[in-house]
């Protein structure tokens, strides 16, 4: 097997707009990388990917979509598999169905989170365009690691909410145009540095997670966080001794703060028109029985039910009126606060 042990890995989550920055990264990069290239992209989980055909076309190096126990090789990309986490071990590729995080899989995360632990300083952060905040806090992984940390510059993504959150938790040490990275991620390839990943039992302890050891959030330092999981409807576990806050649920999964309350507004959203069909029906119900105790000349009970039926109306309206403001669904903007 090819000793990897001095070699760096370059590794680059991306979402929403995500596409056309990896396509200006990729086409900066010279075909003598030294350094093996990781990639998540979130995507469907049940279409297959033709990412590795569209980076393939767009620079000089091949790239493939990962399999377990891959050798990651200098000069190679290394895509997620779709429904599958991709992590890196000390140059090896890991494919795992673990736990989502914040609602994907694979997602950004997991993969950052397992560079820092196998590469330390030698491992390389990118967070392109996305939606939401996925790749935060595993950036601020790399960069407690010693890793280096680069960013799409908002302003050059289709989808800034991906670099601001990361820029929010992290001060990254690089922020520039997608087209420009790709000749700055060869220049730090072949910039050597020593020194090893810095303990972090929470951090490989989430790896260990991600790659489906039986490792339970019960066992993680933190504390209830008296919300439930919108995955699995189990009780939310808020971690500690983390620069971003974040949750998880028993089994595993985890959410940001804001990718949960979003979820929590669609949950919300769910219920509001489960309470608008339950009342429409309660309507068309009492209206029915209102005229077959008119027909049968009981005034008194057909008053009853037509009062039943326009209560349950009045409360429609009222509901149709939130819904149609979406007062339950956040803005989606990043916020400084979390």
């Amino acid at each position: 097997m090819e000793d990897m042990s001095g070699n760096r890995v370059i590794v680059v989550g991306a979402s929403a707009g995500g596409v056309e920055a990896l396509r200006q990264l990729v086409a900066g990069l010279p075909e003598d990388l030294t350094a093996a290239v990781a990639v998540v992209l979130h995507v469907p989980r049940a279409a297959p990917s033709a990412l590795p055909r569209i980076l393939s076309r767009s620079g000089a190096l091949p790239a493939a979509v990962a399999s377990d126990g891959d050798s990651l090789r200098p000069g190679r990309i290394y895509v997620a598999p779709t429904d599958h986490h991709l992590l890196v071990t000390e140059g090896r590729a890991r494919v795992t169905r673990g736990p989502t995080e914040n609602g994907h899989r694979p997602a950004v995360d997991p993969l950052f989170r397992s560079a820092a632990r196998a590469y330390g300083p030698r491992a390389i952060g990118v967070v392109l365009s996305g939606s939401r905040d996925d790749g935060a806090a595993g950036l601020a992984a790399i960069c407690r690691a010693g890793g280096t940390t680069l960013i799409q510059d908002p302003d050059d993504a289709l989808h800034p909410s991906m670099p601001r959150a990361a820029a929010t938790h992290t001060t990254p040490d690089h922020v520039l145009p997608a087209h420009a990275m790709g000749a700055l991620l060869a220049k730090l390839a072949r910039t050597p540095v020593r020194g090893e990943s810095p303990a972090d039992p929470l951090r490989d302890a989430e790896v260990q997670m991600a790659a489906m050891a039986p490792i339970t959030s019960d066992e993680l330092p933190g504390r209830p966080a008296g919300l439930g999981c919108p995955s699995c409807g189990g009780a939310l576990w808020q971690l500690e001794a983390e620069p971003v806050l974040r949750f998880r649920c028993r089994v595993g999964h985890a959410w940001s703060p804001e990718t949960l309350l979003e979820e929590q507004a669609i949950a919300v959203e769910g219920a509001l028109w489960t309470a608008l069909r339950a009342l429409e029906e309660k309507s068309a119900l009492s209206r029915r029985l209102a005229d077959s105790a008119a027909a049968r000349g009981r005034e008194l009970v057909r008053e009853r039910y037509r009062s039943a039926a326009d209560e349950a109306e009045q409360a429609g309206v009222v509901l149709r009126q939130i819904i149609e403001r979406g007062d339950a669904i956040p803005d989606g903007t990043p916020s400084a606060a979390l």
